[in-house]
């Protein structure tokens, strides 16, 4: 059984799980989203007790956590006991695009040249994590939620606020790609 967890999965995997997901999620009303478990945590250290937005009952977003926690925890087991002995493998185009921006693809997930310990410490490392950060924060807090909110939980409920955002997240995503990507690399 191990074994056949380790194998690299056919890509529709995910999207029967993630449709699995919704199903339930719509039968028992509830909304999935991952940055609405931020404005929880914060009002779990006591936030709510300074700012209005964070003084809500925490209780009723339990379920939210849970599903954070196991995302966490799935992602730790899924790095450790199932890694897989196959590299990932990615298109000659992607890897080109990457050489083009001085990034060298070493065959992981993560590319150690941006991922490792090296680019981390660095002032440009730091800088882009922080404004990088501070961008993905505000940006979900300005859209009323992040990508995975309305791409999956808000399309499938045919909110057109979320179709909205979705579309200025993919914009976005190209601007950032080929316009900005290659002035920070």
């Amino acid at each position: 059984m191990l074994e056949l967890l380790k194998q690299p999965w056919p890509w529709y995997t995910s999207g029967a799980a993630i449709a699995f997901i919704m199903v339930l999620l719509l039968l028992y009303g509830k909304s999935f989203g991952v940055s609405s478990n931020l404005r929880t945590l914060c009002t779990l250290a006591g936030a709510g007790k300074k700012v209005k937005f964070f003084d809500f009952n925490w209780r009723t977003q339990k379920w939210n956590l849970l599903f954070l926690f196991g995302s966490v925890l799935g992602g730790i087991i899924a790095a450790t006991v199932l890694k897989s002995e196959h590299p990932l493998q990615l298109s000659e185009a992607t890897v080109n695009d990457l050489q083009t921006l001085g990034i060298n693809f070493d065959g992981q997930l993560n590319p150690a040249q941006l991922f490792g310990p090296v680019f981390f410490s660095s002032p440009k490392g730091f800088l882009i994590l922080l404004v990088g950060g501070i961008l993905v924060g505000f940006g979900a807090r300005y859209a009323g939620g992040c990508t995975s909110g309305h791409a999956i939980s808000g399309l499938s409920n045919l909110q057109i606020p979320s179709l909205v955002a979705v579309v200025g997240f993919f914009v976005g995503g190209l601007i950032m790609t080929h316009f900005l990507l290659p002035l920070i690399f």
